[in-house]
């Protein structure tokens, strides 16, 4: 018998499940009575099998390096070779702020296509995503799903991960890889639904190291409340509470100033609902009046047909800027809609000034000319710098008609009023290959930025089946081609303000001998940090920072001819 963690109680699984009955019947009529759900929540299907990687076939993993991407497979066997014939997707990812080298991608493990079976795989990396390794999933036999991943400003990774008990009963545990450690504890159940997102508070404010959770109403613990929070670090979660305006398969974001935004849709359109005092662990949560907003469109899963019949189309995003900078504040709204008019899909984004109040005309990021083109899990994450990063599937290189999808980038660096010229990613794929006994490539994909670059968590078939990937897009050199990209170093430095241990990221043109120097605000030469022979590529050098007085200081790196700098502000605790 299962029990689970409650707020200051523990409650059986049989009495819980005793009294959901009712519920059950209600969310499917409620459901109904909205909008098509109904293929989009999880129903397994299919009994575990056990293990069966042994017994399959190996092959090269995909890797490809453009002049301003990395690509490389996540779930791959201890030789970095591709598992034949299993498939992975809904992938999910963190990055330890503190050691930017360390990520960990989630996913839905199936370890055979031919059933729907689903674990809580997760892979992760010590060399900046340059390597993986894929230990397996999280509890083997046990049926899980919807995976999300979030990280605090100490390192520690969370994730969330969706089960049930196969009677339409939903809910979640959130287990925790501390820092400086490759394993998970025994996982904290979460209260939870289907389609659940999770953030974490990294403020210094009086939510700090809150993490707070929500879900679709529908399919619930405890319908039809869907939202919870944790503010002892995750070791407990509070009972669930509505979020006004019923969002759903939506996300959730923390402010600058730790206000809480959950954005979604229902049968009034897309949705956004704010949260001043959720940070306050001593306050019943309030949710203020929520707003519809429009984004241009509807909102569309696959309904049967397109590229992804079985699933989302993409989910809602929402979230805010961190910087320093003037755009400080601004939320931001995106979601790949149905545009009013013949054309099937674009990515739309919107943004508010004013903390939500109002919103925005659409900005629509994807700048093709064709009106028949799939544009589609459009997905969006903000710098600590405040570029906005877009990515999404495209299937305008295809053959009309096609639904075969590149993965295309833009960004923009004014509050997103506008984007850069698209610029395509991948190669051509069908993300019809592979399907795990279920017509789809999952709901979403999920990318976390920084001042660097966009890392992105994503699914695709580019091997022959679905797999999950991780991409690395540095902004700064997109449009450069390769000749170029010879000639051309770029550096950044990270956290910025700094106080302790500072991460400078560069990429080398040219095999070479190179420098690393920190010079004062006058010009003088405080230090030399590196100065020996490295490879070309992308590099990254740390320094402790405890020692040098408060002040702003010029972080400069030269490669044979070629040299860059960036300033850095050191602050004392």
């Amino acid at each position: 018998m299962i029990y689970f963690k409650s707020t200051g109680s523990i409650l059986l699984s049989a009495v819980l499940f005793f009294l959901m009955p009712n519920d059950t019947a209600a969310q499917k009529t409620k459901q109904s009575n909205n909008y098509e759900l109904t293929i989009h929540h999880e129903v397994p299907d299919d009994a575990y099998i056990p293990e069966l990687q042994p017994e399959q076939g190996r092959s090269p993993a995909y890797r490809n390096r453009g002049s301003f991407f990395f690509t490389t497979q996540v779930n791959v066997d201890e030789d970095g070779e591709n598992i034949e014939d299993d498939a992975a997707n809904e992938p999910s990812i963190a990055i330890d702020p503190a050691n930017p080298d360390k990520m960990v991608i989630g996913w839905r493990q199936f370890d055979h296509a031919s059933s729907n079976f689903r674990q809580a795989g997760y892979a992760y990396t010590l060399d900046g995503g340059e390597s993986w390794t894929f230990p397996g999933v999280i509890e083997p036999g046990v049926f899980r799903s919807d995976p999300v991943l979030s990280y605090d400003k100490y390192g520690n990774i969370y994730y969330n991960s969706l089960t049930t008990d196969f009677q339409d009963n939903y809910w979640c545990h959130v287990f925790i890889m501390d820092e400086q450690i490759e394993e998970w504890d025994e996982g904290t159940y979460a209260q939870g639904g289907d389609k659940q997102w999770m953030n974490i508070d990294r403020t210094e404010g009086i939510g700090s190291d809150n993490i707070y959770s929500n879900w679709t109403s529908s399919y619930s613990i405890c319908y039809p409340d869907f939202f919870t929070r944790s503010t002892d670090g995750g070791a407990s979660y509070e009972d669930c509470v509505f979020v006004m305006g019923d969002p759903r398969l939506g996300t959730v974001a923390v402010g600058p100033e730790g206000e809480v935004y959950v954005a979604g849709v229902s049968w009034e359109g897309f949705i956004f609902s704010k949260s001043y005092n959720a940070q306050n662990p001593d306050e019943m949560i309030f949710w203020q009046n929520y707003k519809v907003v429009d984004l241009g469109g509807g909102f569309g899963g696959g309904n049967g047909s397109g590229p992804n019949p079985g699933g989302l189309l993409g989910q809602v995003w929402v979230t805010a800027d961190m910087s320093v900078g003037p755009d400080r504040g601004n939320i931001y709204i995106l979601c790949s809609v149905n545009p009013f008019g013949s054309d099937p899909q674009d990515v739309m984004l919107v943004r508010s000034t004013d903390g939500g109040e109002t919103w925005s005309s659409p900005v629509r990021v994807n700048d093709d000319e064709r009106a028949d083109n799939w544009q589609w899990f459009g997905t969006l994450s903000v710098a600590p710098n405040g570029r906005i990063d877009v990515v999404w599937l495209d299937t305008r290189d295809a053959i009309p008609g096609s639904y075969e999808s590149s993965l295309y980038y833009s960004y923009s660096v004014d509050g997103g009023q506008t984007f850069s010229a698209n610029e395509r990613v991948s190669e051509l794929f069908d993300p019809h290959d592979g399907w795990p006994n279920q017509q789809k490539m999952g709901d979403y994909f999920h990318m976390v930025s920084d001042d660097c670059c966009a890392h992105l968590a994503w699914a695709n078939t580019l091997n022959g089946e679905q797999d999950v990937y991780y991409t690395r897009i540095d902004p700064w050199f997109v449009g450069i081609d390769e000749k170029a990209m010879e000639a051309k170093i770029d550096v950044s430095v990270f956290p910025n303000p700094a106080s302790d241990e500072v991460t400078v990221r560069y990429r080398n043109p040219e095999s070479s001998r190179v420098e690393i120097a920190l010079y004062d605000i006058y010009g003088k030469l405080i230090k030399v940090l590196a100065n020996n022979n490295q490879t070309a590529g992308l590099h990254t050098f740390r320094f402790d920072g405890t020692g040098l007085p408060a002040g702003v200081y010029t972080c400069r790196v030269q490669s044979g001819v070629s040299s860059a700098a960036t300033k850095i502000t050191i602050l004392k605790r």
